[in-house]
């Protein structure tokens, strides 16, 4: 039998380091579009259209970056990801994001409780979106472009 990314998903039983790996250099290009899209929403967005129209907004241009950056990606991946796989690296998408919204919010002294507030899908948050995004994205995109 070939080496793991040679054996057709469907008969792997363990985690392929690559694909595992490779999604970790594609989050930093994601957390790297969130960091523009937030310097955009409060330079741009924000003075124009006021504060939640702005984080609404805002929150659906990072959703369709998050989409566009995980289509494409799995659009063009030699890997052939199983479904643990895929959803293994979703759920290290989502806990990098809200690790690096946490640690970032302790840095520049923004209370937990805040951090935390942005969740609030009952007070009119949204944000709860991007996590959900973050997850579903190599689920679905793996599956629509899987090469079997």
């Amino acid at each position: 039998m070939g080496s793991p990314s040679q054996t057709p998903a469907a008969q792997r039983h363990s985690v392929q380091p690559t694909a595992i790996v490779y999604p970790l250099g594609l989050w930093v290009v994601m957390a790297v579009l969130a960091v523009i899209n937030g310097i955009f929403r409060e330079t741009m967005l924000i003075p124009r259209i006021g504060t939640y129209p702005g984080h609404l907004l805002s929150t659906a241009l990072l959703v369709v970056a998050i989409l566009a950056v995980s289509a494409g990606y799995f659009a063009y991946t030699s890997i052939d990801y199983t479904r643990t796989e895929r959803l293994l690296v979703g759920m290290i998408w989502v806990v990098l994001t809200v690790g690096f919204e946490f640690l970032i919010g302790y840095l520049e002294g923004v209370p937990v409780s805040e951090t935390i507030a942005q969740y609030d899908v009952l007070g009119g948050q949204v944000w709860i979106v991007v996590p959900i995004t973050l997850l579903a994205a190599p689920l679905l995109f793996g599956a629509y472009f899987a090469r079997e």
